[in-house]
């Protein structure tokens, strides 16, 4: 029996993630992640395409995109042909009964194949214990009432090579391939590769094995796709399934300068009513073909699959189980934990390996080293602190980074390209990861620990290119007498802060360079101004003054060690500038880098906090009244707004132009969490936000409003199609970030707002159309866009942990701040979390048994296990308790804090 479902959607099955889907093979471009934490990346759909890679140089299938999914035959297969009744793929799904389930990390599809009565079960998995291999177990039940003779067939076809070999000698390199049949396995071990690396011997191979959950083994192999699909057939019409030709390749036998298949043909067997055969596949990627063996004993047998597979579902849900939220909605509670896995792929991936993510070649950018910190600082912060302190080495001595990022930790890589390109937001983005440690563990030893600056050809933020650079000279900076030069990890942040405060424009706003975090504003590096992260840098310094103030008071120094060079910056000890005229700005930062160019001398000097603390507020507050007064804008009579750009001819960006009325999220948001907009003006913010971005139908925020023609003189993001990419689609990190910055400055409701936004675009699948999780964006039709690999799951999690539930760090000490809405409550009055907090786990349950609104309810009793303890209340509704009361009283294993809220 075959149908037509429209709008396929998931829905939770438990309290631990796990998801089924009926028919979600009407629903296109869907895709699952696979992998493990040591680097095998799978991506696979209901109908088992999508690929397996342990890197850019190494795929074991073919690479696939996004438009590949419903475009390729070449995918993973298990054919079955069934005497009197003929040939039938199970991957491919038509229109019959399916079931997907899926949990962390796997996907099981369930399929009825009515004409033969036959149900058949697939689940795919990675396994945690490290193994480069992708694990597939194909279960088929005889449901009908006659005996059936079916002939199985693994058919994997192997790719086996770089994914630059695609487009790049497709046929040459086959025939490099040197193809080996065991008794249970296809191996393809290429004799060499040559890419972009050169002209390398190959020590890679490639297998697809099998056998029966017996354990009995294949009958004989069709080792290359010639051999599987057969003249003038495909692999959806394989001449050798639907002829039956007896697999003529036994153990030994060896093929070279094919494409691969994995094809392995098992006995024919007799299948009686109720009874069910099941088999095995592993698909491997190893340097070493012996592995075969090790893979065949640990996972070769339904038993022992089984176990695997219940291992990693355990891993799995205890790693993601360390922060969990208990709302009154359970599908919402479900939902975050598919968010948090969101970092951890990231980490894993990079920015590509998944179909939508078709580009890179899987290495992380710099905003997403600091960003996928954030959740791993809230979970383990002990852990966090010395991928933080390799992160800073990153870091140039005039305040730039290396943007080319090794897979080691903390190694970063000099430009291979000569492509000069400086992101000016890059420097704020570390300090406020920095931040964020601080507070979790109150550790102010980290500020005062040293590191190295990077250092290749780039000088003076891209300006000018070190003619005499080597790669022999390393990529450390080196002082003038040619010694390693060490900073502290204040120091880099000064640095960053300090040469972006001179480094302005015409209109005396931070220049764009090369873009801010909108890649897109790609084409304004000459004249372009971002006033958007002028706002967050300054609001920044004024952070990181009060910083040093808290250090002094905790650590009881009065002075830190600087490099002399930076007094250059630094007006209370200096020189002084006038900041208004922007000449004298730009005789400052030259000065700066004449001194530290081509090496920094190596000399230091001891700085009292308090005149850096002063020079850093003074800068601070400069900048925010500079934006007030030149950049708040009115339109339309009424409606106020910033502005938050300047494009390539120096012209304002936003407000009422010739073409409609402009306006950008960016320009919104980071002056609000910049703390540079008042708090009057902040609801004029919003309510703009909602009037021009905000879509009427689908109820998210758009990036931008539509400007109606190219900007050439500002970026490619408006030469994409309106409604997509950062031409203003639904760009979820900024919508998070808003959220964020409105939760951070009191406006809870009209946070909660856009961050439900966000959930409810993303949980609505007939709109989304993607599994649980939040894309990159959403297009204009509300579909989810690049799936998984994005910042803004990260933010999420930070803005729901320590913004709504109110659950996070005040240098160390544990501060209870809530601001959750009403409909999140249970019907007692209840909601809780439970997270991790100096390495004492706790469940915080704020009780409101009045119902009562943000704005309208104080902290009255706090409780640690049932008793009674003392905090300080900071306003109405928060509650601080120092770090030493928690780890004295938090003595279980799940320790219970009750917060009266009335």
């Amino acid at each position: 029996m075959t149908k037509s479902v429209k709008n396929p959607e998931w829905q939770f099955i438990d309290d631990q993630g796990t998801f089924i889907m009926p028919d979600p093979q009407f629903l296109s471009r869907l895709y699952f992640p696979l992998c493990n934490e040591q680097g095998l990346i799978s991506a696979i759909t209901p109908d088992l395409q999508g690929d397996i890679k342990t890197g850019q140089n190494s795929f074991l299938l073919q690479p696939v995109t996004e438009f590949d999914l419903h475009n390729l035959k070449s995918k993973r297969d298990f054919w079955l042909y069934i005497e009197g009744a003929g040939a039938f793929s199970l991957a491919n799904l038509g229109r019959e009964d399916t079931r997907l389930e899926a949990g962390f990390l796997y996907q099981t599809i369930t399929r009825k194949i009515a004409k033969v009565n036959l149900e058949t079960e697939i689940t795919n998995f990675v396994p945690v214990s490290g193994e480069p291999v992708e694990l597939m177990s194909v279960t088929i039940k005889n449901t009908g009432r006659k005996q059936l003779a079916i002939t199985p067939t693994c058919a994997v076809p192997i790719y086996g090579r770089s994914a630059d070999n695609l487009r790049d000698h497709r046929h040459v390199t086959s025939l490099l391939h040197r193809i080996l049949v065991s008794r249970s396995a296809v191996i393809v071990t290429p004799t060499m590769s040559f890419d972009e690396r050169g002209h390398t011997l190959n020590k890679t191979s490639y297998i697809v094995q099998a056998c029966a959950g017996n354990g009995a083994l294949p009958i004989g192999s069709f080792p290359t796709i010639e051999e599987f699909i057969g003249e003038g057939g495909n692999l959806a019409h394989p001449g050798s399934i639907l002829q039956q030709t007896v697999p003529t390749a036994q153990n030994g036998a060896t093929r070279a300068g094919k494409e691969a298949m994995g094809a392995l043909q098992f006995a024919t067997t007799m299948l009686k009513p109720g009874k069910q055969l099941s088999y095995i596949v592993i698909m491997g990627v190893t340097a070493d073909p012996k592995d075969t063996k090790r893979w065949l004993k640990k996972f070769g047998s339904t038993e022992k699959y089984s176990a695997a597979l219940t291992a990693n579902k355990n891993y799995w849900r205890e790693k993601l189980g360390q922060i969990t939220f208990d709302t009154d909605n359970e599908k919402f509670n479900n939902w975050t934990k598919w968010v948090m896995l969101q970092p951890i792929l990231r980490k894993i991936c990079g920015n590509s390996f998944l179909p939508d993510h078709d580009y890179g070649r899987g290495g992380r950018g710099w905003r997403d080293l600091w960003q996928d910190l954030l959740a791993l600082i809230l979970i383990h912060p002990g852990e966090a602190k010395r991928a933080l302190v390799n992160n800073f080495a990153g870091v140039r001595i005039d305040g730039s980074n290396a943007t080319i990022i090794g897979h080691k930790p903390g190694e970063f890589i000099a430009d291979r390209n000569n492509i000069t390109r400086v992101w000016m937001d890059h420097g704020t983005w570390p300090y406020l990861t920095l931040e964020l440690y601080l507070h979790q563990t109150g550790d102010f030893e980290i500020l005062l620990e040293e590191t190295s600056y990077f250092r290749d050809p780039q000088l003076m933020r891209g300006k000018h290119r070190d003619t005499e650079w080597t790669p022999q000279y390393g990529l450390q900076l080196k002082n003038k007498k040619g010694e390693l030069y060490w900073g502290s990890i204040i120091e880099h942040i000064l640095v960053q802060h300090l040469v972006q405060f001179y480094n302005v424009g015409e209109h005396n706003h931070i220049r764009l360079e090369g873009a801010d975090w909108n890649d897109g504003l790609d084409m304004a590096s000459e004249r372009g101004e971002s006033v958007a992260f002028t706002a967050l840098y300054a609001g920044n310094l004024m952070k990181i003054a009060d910083l040093l103030e808290t250090l002094a008071q905790r650590k009881q120094i009065t002075a830190i060690s600087l490099a002399s060079e930076l007094l250059i910056l630094l007006d209370t000890i200096g020189t002084a500038t006038n900041y208004n005229v922007i000449t004298e700005k730009h005789k400052t930062l030259d000065h700066f880098f004449a001194a530290v160019t081509p090496a920094i001398s190596g000399k230091k000097k001891e700085v009292p906090l308090a005149a850096i603390v002063k020079d850093l507020r003074a800068k601070a507050q400069w900048m925010r009244n500079h934006i007030i007064e030149n950049e708040w804008l009115t339109v339309k009579g009424s409606m106020n707004f910033f502005n938050g750009y300047y494009n390539n001819d120096g012209q304002r960006v936003e407000g009422e132009q010739a073409k409609g009325l402009r306006m950008t999220l960016p320009g919104q948001v980071f002056p609000i969490m910049g703390n540079v907009a008042q708090l009057e003006q902040i609801p004029q913010i919003f309510a703009a936000i909602k009037k021009y971005l905000q879509d009427k139908n689908l109820g998210g925020f758009r990036l931008n409003t539509n400007f109606h023609e190219l900007q050439l003189n500002l970026g490619r993001a408006f030469s994409f199609s309106y409604g997509d990419k950062e031409n203003g689609a639904f760009f979820n990190h900024m919508c998070v970030m808003l959220a964020y910055s409105l939760f951070s400055r009191g406006f809870a409701r009209e946070g909660y707002e856009v961050l439900s936004s966000i959930y409810h675009m993303s949980a609505q699948t007939a709109q989304s159309k993607i599994y649980p999780g939040i894309p990159e964006y959403f297009n204009s039709t509300g579909r989810g866009m690049y799936h998984y690999l994005t910042g803004s799951a990260s933010w999420f999690i930070v803005t729901l942990l320590e913004e709504v539930f109110g659950v996070r760090g005040f240098f160390g000490d544990l501060l209870l701040n809530p601001k959750f809405s009403l409909n999140q409550i249970n019907e007692l009055g209840q909601i809780s979390i439970t997270t991790t907090f100096a390495e004492k786990r706790i469940q915080v349950t704020y009780i409101n048994a009045r119902s009562l609104e943000y704005s309208k309810y104080s902290v009255q009793a706090v409780s640690i296990n049932g008793e009674k303890t003392d905090f300080r209340l900071i306003g109405k509704a928060a509650a601080l308790i120092s770090r030493s009361v928690l780890q004295k009283r938090a003595t279980k294993k799940i320790n219970l804090i009750e917060v009266v809220l009335e």
